[in-house]
């Protein structure tokens, strides 16, 4: 009695496998034939996990889910080393600007809509650090006053500088009220007319600042989970607002 096993690709579920000759170890590979499958070979069966089809999303997955490298190591049965760079590979992927706001603003076929379009913005900044407590590393955002959605962000110290990367940003949008605190970058460098100062306008950012502690261990205020390269907390944070806020696949 003969048996036989249906493959089926397991990017793509397409059921058109062809053989593609054995790895080292004698084990058989297979190669799917759909034009569009992002999949090059694949095997039915791996001796280490982080080859297995899904493992790299679920490190992802976990990372903005406030799970650190060692904890996703330990949970996925891969090693740290593999943690660390399927993220470090995220990273040039990120954006800093939202693009759904950012694309519908930028549409030359709607100019009705860019002007209708005029947002008020609350700014706050975040703090944490990144080997030690004397490296501070400080997330500076914007969002929206009427959905508080991230409209953009950046990070560095807490300087004018830095600030005025995040307000170069948000020139496309154009802003026609800030909200802020009472740090001095703000007053600095922001129109008086278009600047309030205070708690009353910032309630929104405020909450969004517990949000992302909550999200990621590396915001909370004490911890002993922090990140020791500033690549690696930049790019944690970084998924964790794409994906969200954003709205964008950070999975592919």
């Amino acid at each position: 009695m003969t048996c036989y096993v249906k493959i089926t690709c397991p990017q793509c579920k397409d059921d058109r496998i062809m053989k593609a000759g054995r790895n080292a170890r004698g084990e058989q590979r297979y190669r799917c034939q759909n034009p569009s499958c992002p999949t090059k070979t694949f095997m039915l069966s791996y001796r280490y996990r982080a080859y297995e089809p899904g493992i790299k999303d679920q490190v992802v997955a976990m990372a903005i889910n406030g799970s650190g490298i060692r904890d996703t190591g330990r949970v996925l049965g891969i090693d740290k080393q593999t943690v660390m760079a399927t993220l470090k590979k995220k990273a040039c992927r990120l954006v800093q600007v939202n693009p759904r706001i950012h694309e519908l603003l930028g549409n030359e076929n709607r100019p009705e809509v860019r002007l209708e379009a005029a947002f008020e913005a609350e700014l706050d900044e975040q703090w944490s650090f990144v080997g030690g407590k004397a490296n501070q590393r400080w997330l500076w955002y914007a969002v929206d006053h009427a959905t508080n959605t991230i409209l953009a962000y950046v990070f560095g110290k807490r300087k004018d500088d830095v600030f005025k990367q995040l307000k170069a940003l948000l020139e496309p949008f154009g802003i026609t009220r800030y909200y802020t605190d009472d740090w001095g970058a703000y007053e600095r460098h922001l129109d008086a007319d278009k600047h309030e100062v205070g708690k009353r306008h910032t309630q929104k950012i405020e909450r969004k600042n517990l949000n992302l502690r909550t999200w990621i261990k590396r915001l909370a205020r004490k911890t002993i989970c922090f990140s020791k390269s500033e690549l690696m907390h930049d790019t944690v944070i970084g998924l964790l607002i794409n994906k969200v806020e954003f709205g964008l696949n950070i999975f592919t």
